[in-house]
C-alpha cells in the first residue's frame, strides 16, 4: 500500500481545536490545568492546545515536556534514577493537577504506560487525563484516550506517521505499509 494522507494541516488545526474544547469544557475551565507533551511529536502538539485554550479562555495554561525513555519496557534501563531525565521539563508542580498528558499516537499503550510512571515519580496529579492526535487502535494495555483527534482504525502492518510543521516542516498524518524489515523488528 502505497503511503496516503489521511489527515491534512487543515483537519490537524480542527481536531486540536476541538480536542482543547473538550478538556476546558470537561475540566470546567483551564485553571489548574497543566498539559504535558510526550517527547517529540506531543511536545508542539501539547504547546498548540494551549495556544488555542489561551485564545477562548484568556488565560496561559503551562505546557511540559516528558521523557519517558527510562521508562519503556521494550529498552534496557541504563540509569534508573529519575533525577537523570535529560529532556523532561515541566515548569510547575504537578501535585494536585489536573495533568493532560499529550501524544501524537496511541497504538499499544506501552508509551501511555511508561509515561504515567514518569509523571507520578514528579508528583501526585489529582489525576491524569490522555489526549491523542491519533487513535489506531492495538491496544496491549488497558487505555484509553479522553480526547481524540482521529480514530483512525489500521493494521499491525500498517503504519501511521504524524508529521508537525514544528519537527518535520509540514502538518500532515499519512498512512503506509511497513517495509520488511519493519515488520520484522517488530515481531
Amino acid at each position: 500500500m502505497p503511503e496516503k494522507a489521511i489527515l491534512t494541516s487543515t483537519e490537524i488545526g480542527r481536531a486540536l481545536a476541538r480536542i482543547a474544547h473538550e478538556i476546558v469544557e470537561r475540566n470546567k475551565g483551564a485553571g489548574g490545568v497543566v498539559l504535558v507533551g510526550m517527547r517529540t511529536r506531543g511536545v508542539p502538539l501539547a504547546k498548540r492546545i494551549a495556544r488555542i485554550i489561551e485564545d477562548f479562555e484568556g488565560i496561559p495554561v503551562p505546557v511540559g515536556a516528558l521523557d519517558i525513555g527510562l521508562y519503556r519496557d521494550d529498552i534496557e534501563r541504563r540509569d534508573s534514577n529519575p533525577a537523570n531525565r535529560s529532556d523532561t521539563d515541566i515548569p510547575t508542580s504537578i501535585t494536585d493537577m489536573r495533568v493532560i498528558l499529550v501524544d501524537d499516537v496511541l497504538y499499544t499503550g506501552r508509551s501511555i504506560r511508561a509515561a504515567m510512571d514518569a509523571l507520578t515519580d514528579l508528583g501526585r496529579p489529582a489525576f491524569i487525563q490522555l489526549a491523542v492526535l491519533v487513535d489506531r487502535g492495538h491496544r496491549e494495555f488497558p487505555i484509553r484516550a479522553d480526547y481524540v483527534g482521529k480514530n483512525i482504525p489500521s493494521s499491525r502492518h500498517e503504519e501511521i506517521q504524524v508529521q508537525l510543521e514544528e519537527v518535520d516542516g509540514v502538518d500532515e498524518v499519512i498512512i503506509g505499509s511497513l517495509t520488511q524489515e519493519q515488520l520484522f523488528r517488530a515481531s
